[in-house]
């Protein structure tokens, strides 16, 4: 069994790092890159097995895809250019971002098409993808009515739809924002505000796409979409993979870090936004546009004191991958932190809600969890003496790299099960972080 064990605590350290390209721009690069009409490039692209899942998917649907340098080249074949075959099994492994995103596209498939995933993806539900999509015209048929493996049949008439998006999931709209540009006339989605990486790709493509920001939504219209252009792109830095080095740094002693071109996406920068209301130091430097998305090197200085925080809800959807770290920050701000209407972590890779208050509690944290809030009494003075031990998580990376840096920080014997598990998102993150320990 993969498991690592820390026994001591890192020591101050003052270092400049990059990090991985971000998954989630890596994953629609793929995607938008399959539909393009000619060849396009992309540099830095995560060499993640979620990645990897989502090229041997667009194999399976002809489309060729090599690699050389580290530069990848897809070669599209246009709107319609995926080639549907009788009996065709795609797997998403461990990706919801693929197998949610995969299914927009394909509602025109003339054969029916099975989705699976592995066991963790294949918990998660899909129905919240199916409902909206089956609109257009095409129809599923769900595990348990919620769950993979599912069957999609597409249709050759497809309608355009109104979707309201009320869980801020980027990944619900996106999907229906690829069914839209395959539907005939104009689709219509109000969603509550999430990551728009797939409608920053749109505008810069040029595609027939129009957002309308409201206060506490946006109102998308999608027509149908005839032509791509190729896409080069070099993938900046993720900011979900930089969270963990951000707190790492927040949390150690007398210590600095640069973290080099960073994607700071406004809808994916809610973590800066709450660790700063809760003390901790963090700057933005060397600011630029990239096709439409904001890039930074992100400067953090160690905290001496941390506050507790009641955080805002509108934070939750630019944050929703990090809050297990974030919850760490609590555990050593002074005061009661209180984090609601988070039920959405419960939809993760595993139910992370209930991970992050187990975690603080081994580590001897009082929590007050439901289904939707966690309530988090902070110990600015934790020492941490015993032997911790996690295992059995559903092979969840956010939950491994979450423990790894409460190991480095607050100390005590850590025995942390399924390393592995950091392949689908971040497979240098323990490089990175052996590189800062010396």
């Amino acid at each position: 069994m993969s498991q690592i064990e820390i026994t001591k605590k890192i020591k101050s350290f003052k270092k400049s790092i990059y990090v991985s390209g971000d998954k989630s721009l890596s994953i629609r690069w793929v995607l938008f890159a399959s539909l393009a009409d000619g060849v396009s490039k992309a540099q830095n692209l995560l060499m993640s097995e979620d990645v990897f899942a989502a090229i041997k998917v667009l194999k399976k649907l002809g489309i060729k895809v090599n690699t050389k340098n580290n530069i990848f080249k897809i070669y599209g074949k246009g709107i319609n250019g995926f080639k549907y075959k009788k009996n065709i099994i795609l797997d998403a492994e461990n990706s919801g971002t693929l197998g949610r995103l995969i299914l927009g596209l394909l509602i025109n498939t003339p054969y029916p098409i099975k989705l699976i995933g592995d066991k963790s993806l294949s918990k998660r539900d899909f129905k919240r993808i199916s409902d909206p999509l089956t609109k257009f015209g095409t129809t599923f048929k769900l595990h348990k009515n919620k769950s993979l493996p599912l069957t999609i049949s597409g249709s050759k008439k497809l309608k355009p739809i109104y979707f309201e998006e009320k869980k801020g999931s980027a990944q619900c709209k996106s999907a229906v924002i690829f069914g839209g540009m395959r539907a005939n006339g104009l689709t219509l989605i109000k969603a509550k505000k999430s990551r728009n990486h797939t409608e920053l790709l749109c505008k810069y493509l040029k595609l027939p796409l129009k957002v309308k920001k409201k206060k506490n939504y946006d109102l998308i219209e999608v027509k149908k979409v005839k032509k791509i252009k190729p896409l080069n792109y070099k993938i900046p830095s993720d900011i979900s993979s930089s969270a963990f080095f951000i707190v790492l740094t927040a949390l150690s002693n007398n210590s600095k870090l640069l973290i080099k071109d960073v994607n700071i996406n406004p809808s994916r920068i809610g973590i800066v936004t709450i660790l700063k209301k809760m003390g901790v130091n963090i700057q933005f430097r060397n600011k630029k546009n990239y096709k439409g998305e904001v890039i930074a090197d992100i400067l953090i200085v160690s905290s001496k004191k941390l506050k507790a925080i009641n955080c805002p809800p509108k934070l939750n959807s630019g944050a929703i991958d990090e809050f297990l770290v974030i919850f760490l920050v609590a555990a050593k701000a002074d005061g009661i932190s209180y984090f609601k209407d988070i039920g959405e972590l419960n939809q993760k890779e595993s139910p992370r809600l209930k991970w992050g208050s187990k975690i603080l509690n081994k580590m001897g944290i009082k929590t007050i969890t439901t289904n939707n809030s966690i309530k988090i009494f902070g110990n600015p003075n934790l020492k941490i003496i015993k032997k911790i031990v996690i295992k059995d998580y559903l092979k969840d990376h956010r939950v491994f790299m979450t423990s790894v840096i409460a190991g480095l920080t607050f100390g005590g014997k850590w025995n942390i099960h399924d390393k592995d598990s950091i392949k689908t998102s971040f497979p240098k993150f323990l490089d990175i972080i052996n590189d800062l320990k010396k």
